[in-house]
């Protein structure tokens, strides 16, 4: 079972900041708990093709994916994201319904690993090399807080979905 805690080891803004987003992540890995591949797959809301365990699990990946290594790094964007059109604006969730949901949690937990390491590397001050869409270049302290509130709110729409495939509640 996945244990969590929102309760920082230490009280400066860094430790409280990481330890939200360790939290919001350590969620989502706990509603993927005792779920079937076949469960994991289900999209329950008819509107919603893609709103999938799996589906879920690969957007909030390549999003932290998008804001550190591409937004703030710099880099140029590769993997299911490069593959954004007007027609598939959601290629990661597409794309993640192929991959075994065990695998999609391991490849997530260690990409999560190495933006540990690189968030204690980089001062909350370091601005992003890319700008975003109103010109301006974020700060590593916008990008994790922007990164707990969009992996909160999955985690909103895991719960959701979990519900409705399997019965799970309450994780």
């Amino acid at each position: 079972m996945t244990r969590r805690t929102d309760t920082p080891p230490a009280w400066d803004e860094r430790t409280q900041l990481t330890t939200f987003l360790d939290y919001a992540r350590d969620t989502a890995r706990a509603k993927c708990e005792g779920l079937s591949a076949e469960d994991a797959r289900k999209a329950p809301l008819p509107g919603s093709p893609l709103m999938t365990v799996c589906g879920l699990i690969g957007h909030i990946r390549w999003v932290e994916y998008h804001w550190i290594q591409v937004v703030f790094l710099g880099e140029e964007i590769a993997g299911p994201l490069a593959e954004v059109t007007e027609e598939d604006p959601d290629p990661e969730m597409r794309q993640a319904l192929d991959v075994p949901l065990p695998r999609l949690l391991a490849e997530y937990e260690e990409q999560s690993a190495r933006y540990r390491a690189l968030f204690a590397e980089h001062d909350l001050d370091a601005k992003a090399v890319r700008p975003i869409r109103d010109g301006r270049h974020v700060d590593l302290r916008w990008i994790l807080l922007h990164l707990v509130e969009e992996t909160s709110r999955h985690n909103g729409h895991l719960d959701i979905v979990r519900e409705l495939v399997d019965g799970q509640t309450g994780v």
